[in-house]
């Protein structure tokens, strides 16, 4: 028989709601930390934020510091898979079809830079806390060499597709490729006109046509031929001064 209220709803299990109440209590202090920085939050103002007592946070979280590295963790965490799932179904889809893949990562990049705000706020500081703290390094650290991993069969899959000289090393190129995806994001956060939408794509072409095999006598390296690499033109090089 049913209820005339409707159904109700199923009451949660001590540790769903445990588990609820540490997902609001990360959520509102990844708000008040991107705000605030590190030093100018409080615990009690993110647990009134959540809607919970500061007990309620001492019982999840030991002290400020362990919040913070927990917050910054999950979201990096979180828009790393994200990315890295894009990008993986977007070199897949390239190298299987002989389409350029680099296109593709424009619109990918322009809407990670122009959206993950909140995510950019919480590096920044996570950086200026590492610097004074050394041993948070390693948390930057682990995350960055885990999409490092995720990211490098794809890559030796580009670099081979591209015709990379067969001594390139796919991971040292990764490494390069992340950096070069962070650094224009937080230029373009900071001065979007400098970095337009295809500016990572031109980038990519850039560097891979420089991983190229050694060209013939006489011929420049950035304008052998193949699909998916865009051969560099005298007005292209001057962009680059």
């Amino acid at each position: 028989m049913s209820d005339s209220g409707g159904a109700r709803r199923r009451r949660l299990s001590r540790a769903e709601a445990k588990a609820r109440t540490r997902e609001r209590l990360l959520d509102s202090a990844a708000r008040i930390f991107a705000e605030k920085g590190f030093g100018g939050a409080t615990l009690e103002e993110i647990a009134e934020s959540a809607g919970y007592s500061t007990g309620a946070m001492y019982a999840n979280f030991g002290n400020k510091e362990q919040l913070f590295l927990e917050v910054v963790a999950a979201h990096r965490s979180r828009a790393a898979a994200r990315r890295i799932e894009q990008v993986t179904e977007i070199f897949d889809e390239a190298l299987a079809s002989d389409a350029d893949p680099f296109d593709a990562l424009t619109g990918m990049f322009a809407k990670a830079a122009d959206r993950d705000r909140e995510l950019a706020s919480l590096q920044a500081e996570f950086w200026l806390y590492a610097v004074r703290n050394p041993a948070a390094k390693q948390v930057i650290a682990d995350s960055l060499s885990g999409q490092v991993d995720e990211l490098e069969p794809v890559v030796a899959r580009a670099l081979q597709r591209f015709g990379a000289s067969p001594d390139t090393a796919p991971r040292e190129v990764t490494v390069v490729l992340l950096a070069l995806f962070q650094g224009l994001a937080r230029r373009r956060r900071l001065d979007p006109a400098a970095v337009p939408d295809d500016l990572l794509a031109q980038a990519l072409r850039w560097l891979f046509g420089g991983l190229r095999a050694e060209p013939h006598a006489g011929e420049h390296p950035g304008r052998r031929g193949g699909a998916g690499v865009e051969q560099v033109t005298d007005q292209e090089g001057d962009d680059m001064r």
